[in-house]
């Protein structure tokens, strides 16, 4: 569907790169909305799937939680609340870390390594919202976002 039908726009775009803006912003919004719903039965937020995604990439090791910020998608994110709800949900464990006492070290869980797992053989419904687009296709759009961000 082309961007102008989704939102309805009568009137043209001031110029190809307002439309290019405005489709990514509607295209991203798209997909985090299928995010929300594929984590929701988890009691989990996309922000807190991409944590937990970090800390099983470097399980068993521990991260701080300045090193989790640099790697999350969202940067704006609050790490320490998100770390927080997912500490009560039993999903991570937070430890003052030995070497400095101002950092807290945070460790994905059983539990948070179970819920990657469920949600991981659920995954390709994710997939599926981009499986249009040929494996070529899927190449070039990466290599376009990639040098929309230089």
């Amino acid at each position: 569907m082309k961007i102008e039908d989704a939102i309805q726009q009568k009137t043209p775009f001031k110029s190809i790169w307002q439309k290019t803006v405005v489709n990514l912003i509607y295209t991203h919004n798209f997909i985090n909305n299928r995010h929300k719903d594929l984590f929701k039965p988890y009691g989990i937020t996309p922000q807190q799937y991409n944590v937990l995604r970090i800390l099983r990439g470097q399980f068993p090791k521990p991260m701080s939680t300045s090193c989790i910020r640099e790697r999350m998608l969202d940067h704006m994110s609050d790490v320490s609340r998100i770390v927080d709800r997912l500490v009560k949900k039993d999903l991570v464990k937070r430890n003052v870390c030995k070497s400095d006492k101002r950092l807290v070290d945070v460790v994905i869980g059983k539990k948070g390594l179970e819920v990657l797992e469920e949600i991981d053989n659920k995954i390709n419904i994710l997939d599926e919202l981009i499986g249009n687009l040929t494996e070529q296709e899927a190449e070039t759009l990466n290599e376009l976002l990639d040098k929309l961000r230089e």
